[in-house]
């Protein structure tokens, strides 16, 4: 029976009415998804991923599907896509920003939806007072749990570069291992359980970084690096993604196909990173 021989990994940030930077439109995300139902594609959830990554088979046409902070535009535009065509995705969650508060509606239930702007102006209210007007909920997480078109993992705490604000190694040793401590714990009391799946904040790491994250547990790390391929008894520190564009689903097809082709996929990333 055949079987994945490497899984694309696709990386989203917001579903909203824009499009652009970071963004993908609700119309063309919901193009984006169909196409994948229609044309046969597994989405994976994070235990299957691990397996695959251990050696276990998955089906040939397997993604994995993340988001990355924990916008509200991925209740109200996304959710309901996945729901609809029966896919689901994995949300990297910086658990500090997620607040607490009734649902809000989301797109297509006939109701007044909330405002869910462009990136520029969502990061600068998610670390401000205001940032429940463009984070999740934990109600809304849950309900999304409970749907089974996202699961969450941890994203850290915070969503800082502590090797940029930290003035010594130790204190930024430290701060680290709060920031990975807090968000299992958060994790862990709303939902019942923290993983072992930790994508980094602004895709940066280092040695301290990984040695943290390994000792609390973490032993799937994501990163923003789109040049290699997620190979059965692969580096599970070092998982690469590509960031799905405001484009069309032809589009997107191609790009797992040559995220994932045996040959045309390392000799691609390899003129990337030489023309980098």
């Amino acid at each position: 029976m055949a079987h994945a021989q490497n899984v694309a990994v696709l990386m989203y940030h917001h579903v909203n009415e824009h499009g652009g930077f970071l963004s993908v439109s609700a119309k063309q995300f919901e193009k984006q998804i169909k196409g994948l139902a229609e044309s046969g594609y597994t989405s994976l959830s994070a235990d299957q991923f691990s397996a695959f990554l251990e050696g276990e088979p998955v089906p040939p046409k397997s993604v994995l599907l993340t988001f990355d902070d924990g916008y509200l535009d991925n209740w109200v535009y996304a959710h309901p896509v996945l729901k609809h065509y029966g896919m689901s995705a994995v949300l990297f969650a910086v658990t500090g920003l997620i607040g607490d508060g009734p649902i809000r509606p989301y797109s297509g239930q006939g109701k007044p939806i909330p405002h869910c702007p462009a990136h520029q102006e969502a990061k600068q209210k998610m670390f401000s007072e205001d940032a429940d007007d463009v984070m999740l909920r934990w109600s809304e997480i849950q309900e999304m749990v409970d749907s089974n078109t996202f699961e969450i993992h941890s994203h850290t705490h915070t969503h800082l570069r502590w090797d940029l604000l930290c003035r010594s190694d130790t204190e930024k040793q430290d701060r680290i291992n709060e920031d990975l401590e807090a968000s299992r714990h958060a994790l862990t009391r709303k939902l019942g359980r923290a993983s072992t799946h930790l994508c980094w904040p602004q895709g940066y790491f280092d040695a301290d970084y990984k040695r943290a994250a390994w000792q609390h547990g973490f032993r799937h790390l994501y990163t923003t690096d789109a040049r290699g391929q997620n190979l059965p008894r692969g580096d599970t520190s070092h998982i690469y993604r590509f960031a799905v564009r405001n484009r069309s689903s032809i589009w997107l097809r191609k790009r797992i196909w040559l995220a994932t082709h045996p040959v045309w996929g390392p000799a691609y990333n390899a003129w990337k990173k030489h023309s980098d």
